[in-house]
């Protein structure tokens, strides 16, 4: 599901114009971002949790040209799947 068809979706289900509902969206997700870059953790009971992890730096190798080279350490977004969301799926 692209963004387009989901805030078309989010419209049409709790009856708001599309420009709301893209507003609320773009709303939803910056509160993500901010609490992940605050508090390190985003949870919404039943649907999952969103959680930054640090990677370390390592080593690495370039496919192309087989040498060596340092991947330098960098924080990365995680998603653990809630209960309600998995039976969902299932």
């Amino acid at each position: 599901m692209s963004r387009t068809e989901l805030v078309e979706f989010v419209a049409a289900d709790a009856n708001m114009s599309k420009a709301e509902a893209g507003r609320a969206l773009d709303s939803v997700l910056k509160g993500i971002q901010t609490g992940l870059k605050k508090e390190g953790k985003v949870a919404l009971v039943g649907f999952g949790t969103f959680s930054a992890k640090k990677r370390p730096a390592r080593d690495g190798i370039n496919p192309l040209t087989k040498e060596a080279i340092k991947i330098p350490a960098k924080t990365v977004a995680s998603f653990k799947a809630g209960s309600k969301l998995k039976d969902a799926l299932n």
